[in-house]
């Protein structure tokens, strides 16, 4: 069941994903809190800004989630919120990190690692598994997606 807390956290993350468009990124946002729900880091997608192909949203909020709470990389306790379904790459990530739970808006069925063409975060072979809601504000973060994709072809 979706509560109003995770719908809030991927309101936060709807928030900061258009800071990714001036640079041509994929509008893609993430906000990390830390076990008593304070905000830790938020980040957009900075891939083509940074030339980095890691420098996905969920990857650059996990750093600086990192940076700040205080168990070095470990982020046990925290909830990662992300506008679409994270990666393989960065699924891996949240569970090396140890996140608790993570919350995402939309489905991606073409690359998702939780759930849809993968699910990495629930792999029994995993030594962890954090909770995982997704759906959430799925329509709202789509549209967001579809829309810069539109845009996207249209420039073309």
């Amino acid at each position: 069941m979706i509560s109003g807390g995770d719908r809030a956290l991927v309101r936060a993350a709807l928030e900061v994903a258009p800071d990714a468009l001036p640079t041509g990124d994929v509008p893609i946002g993430a906000v990390v809190t830390g076990p008593d729900g304070a905000l830790l880091s938020r980040a957009c997608n900075e891939r083509e800004s940074r030339r980095d192909p890691t420098a996905h949203a969920e990857m650059l909020a996990l750093r600086s989630a990192a940076a700040v709470h205080g168990d070095g990389w470990r982020l046990e306790g925290c909830t990662l919120a992300v506008t679409v379904e994270p990666c393989t790459m960065c699924a891996g990530a949240l569970v090396l990190a140890r996140v608790a739970r993570v919350v995402f808006g939309a489905w991606e069925p073409r690359t998702g690692a939780v759930g849809s063409l993968w699910d990495v975060v629930r792999d029994r072979r995993t030594q962890h598994r954090p909770e995982v809601v997704g759906g959430v504000l799925a329509e709202e973060c789509a549209a967001l997606l579809a829309d810069f994709f539109t845009d996207q072809r249209e420039v073309k």
